[in-house]
């Protein structure tokens, strides 16, 4: 491609915790193409967030390939893709945009025009370089720092403040997709929001999908002091102006988790089979609380043995890293 691209699409991640730390990479291709329009294709469950991202110009909702073929087709001169999967390349050669860059994942690499290797250097590290490793590969120039942050529109936010009410809140976000392993037992965070709900003289508010109501119950029936459960009764919007309204969030490696660093409240995430270094939170007030066990990080969905990665995270230790964010 010879001339500065006019029309430039963006093949979100399709989990929100991606979505956050992607959000740099989003930054960056902004800059390196300042003149072009610049849209965004997502999937329902997160295309939202980006209207809270001032260097979006449009996002495009797509559920499935043929969806998605639609919304590219005959509208952008260049395609990048941030999700590593053969089916996002297809879909732009399908949709007939002329450039399409990624990295030559899962055996795709003959349907980009500009394809590279995931270099050596990023493996291990942070998810937020992994992005912006594939975009210096490609010649744009990248920023220095990371800028997750996000700012919930004031709608969002009223919605947030409406659901909780009046008074002073904490969240508690006790699920985590891809089954049961990322998830710290509920009589943990119970005793850690116990301990929080004292001292910060706030409810505990407990957040997460539908999926995540068995998990919220089970934390507000081991509590002592009382909670608020909105679990499942909020679309990706109101949970964001939701978060945006907290004092604080303990969560595990979820897209909650991420969220929270991104709209900049005091956040600790509970780590256990994921690897912390890839997908810790990224925030100034966020940090994380990472278990000891010889089979971490395992990846696992479902723990085979006794979840002794998460077990061996106390609450004493997850309260005590949240208090030093809020104390900051």
């Amino acid at each position: 491609m010879t001339a500065a691209p006019s029309r430039v699409v963006v093949r979100a991640p399709n989990w929100l915790g991606d979505v956050v730390l992607s959000l740099p990479a989003v930054r960056d291709i902004r800059s390196a193409f300042p003149a072009a329009r610049l849209a965004v294709v997502a999937r329902p469950s997160v295309a939202a967030l980006y209207e809270a991202v001032p260097e979006v110009d449009e996002v495009r909702v797509a559920a499935g390939f043929t969806a998605e073929v639609a919304a590219m087709r005959g509208n952008f001169d260049l395609a990048i893709l941030l999700p590593n999967s053969i089916g996002t390349a297809l879909a732009t050669v399908v949709a007939r945009i002329p450039a399409r860059w990624g990295f030559a994942t899962q055996g795709r690499g003959g349907l980009l025009t500009r394809a590279v290797a995931v270099p050596d250097s990023v493996r291990g590290s942070s998810q937020v370089n992994y992005y912006r490793a594939m975009l210096a590969a490609m010649g744009l120039p990248t920023s220095a720092g990371a800028d997750t942050s996000l700012a919930p529109p004031p709608a969002w936010r009223d919605q947030g403040r409406a659901l909780l009410g009046p008074g002073v809140f904490f969240g508690v976000a006790p699920g985590a997709a891809k089954g049961t392993a990322k998830q710290w037992p509920p009589e943990r965070f119970a005793a850690a929001a116990d301990r929080l709900s004292a001292t910060l003289e706030a409810t505990a508010v407990l957040l997460g999908s539908a999926a995540d109501a068995e998990a919220g119950r089970a934390v507000a029936a081991a509590m002592k002091a009382p909670s608020l459960d909105l679990c499942g009764r909020t679309d990706l919007r109101a949970f964001a102006g939701v978060v945006a309204s907290l004092q604080a969030l303990v969560a595990n490696d979820s897209g909650a988790m991420h969220l929270g660093a991104a709209v900049g409240i005091p956040t600790v995430g509970v780590f256990g089979p994921t690897n912390a270094e890839e997908t810790h939170p990224v925030g100034a007030r966020a940090t994380f609380v990472r278990g000891v066990a010889d089979c971490s990080p395992c990846r696992h969905v479902t723990c085979p043995i006794d979840h002794r990665c998460m077990t061996t995270v106390s609450p004493d230790a997850v309260v005590d890293a949240l208090l030093r964010e809020v104390r900051a």
